[in-house]
């Protein structure tokens, strides 16, 4: 199948590489166990994830990619005692180590890549300037953007749909531990619905917590299609690409 975009920003939930499964325990002298050691990135995860972004880039896709830090830092959840403006700051650089995993994993497998950072760290990636990232991509290099915005109070979300806007990607689908936007929580609801296609203004009207409010309205604002998807299967990324049905995309309907 032919991909239906030429250039796309992907958002990837950090939650979707976390070594929860592959924990580590020790007993105790009791008897108990306890847990030793989590990996916050699982190798073998994070490698499905960037065989399925090779198999996107060798159909020519332009792609660029926001990685979340939740595998390693929630600044929202975990930040208590913490001011909130340090804590999201840990949540940047949170992104920065995801970034910089995923780079090293797409080069291990023949995707060149360049991580762009919008936090100066010259030692690690390069700083985000957007005349550069779209340099990248027209050369063929995956664009992997770190740092979230560089500013506290800013979701991924929001990166993903700014970074999107700049780089003028024809979509920006959100790659997440859910699988589509509902009526409400299905884990909470049963009667909860799944929703195929939505206005970006009925979210908003809502709600629906699935995609962070700034997030929607800057995409709103901008007419930027969104489609989100389960990350559970990394193959949806492929398939959302090349037009199959998967998930939810938020436009505008009317």
């Amino acid at each position: 199948m032919e991909p239906i975009y030429k250039r796309v920003l992907i958002k990837l939930s950090g939650e979707a590489v976390y070594g929860s499964d592959i924990a580590e325990y020790e007993t105790l002298e009791n008897g108990d166990k306890r847990v030793k050691h989590v990996p916050v990135i699982d190798k073998e995860k994070l490698l499905v994830i960037a065989e399925a972004i090779k198999k996107c880039h060798s159909a020519g896709v332009e792609i660029g990619i926001v990685f979340g830090g939740g595998n390693i830092w929630r600044g929202g959840q975990l930040g208590e005692g913490f001011d909130r403006t340090r804590a999201d700051h840990m949540g940047m650089l949170a992104t920065v180590i995801n970034s910089i995993a995923l780079s090293e994993t797409l080069e291990g497998i023949g995707v060149p890549t360049a991580v762009m950072s919008s936090v100066e760290m010259p030692q690690f990636c390069e700083s985000y300037i957007k005349t550069k990232a779209v340099k990248h991509l027209t050369k063929g290099r995956v664009v992997i953007f770190a740092g979230g915005t560089g500013i506290s109070h800013m979701t991924t979300d929001t990166t993903s749909v700014l970074r999107g806007v700049e780089i003028d990607a024809d979509v920006v689908l959100l790659a997440k531990n859910i699988d589509a936007v509902y009526t409400a929580d299905p884990r909470k609801d049963p009667t909860a619905k799944r929703i195929e296609k939505i206005d970006y203004s009925e979210i908003l009207a809502k709600g629906l917590k699935v995609i962070d409010a700034t997030a929607t309205a800057y995409a709103m604002e901008n007419s930027m299609p969104l489609v989100l998807f389960g990350l559970a299967d990394p193959e949806n990324i492929y398939r959302v690409i090349t037009g199959g049905k998967t998930g939810t995309t938020v436009s505008r309907l009317n």
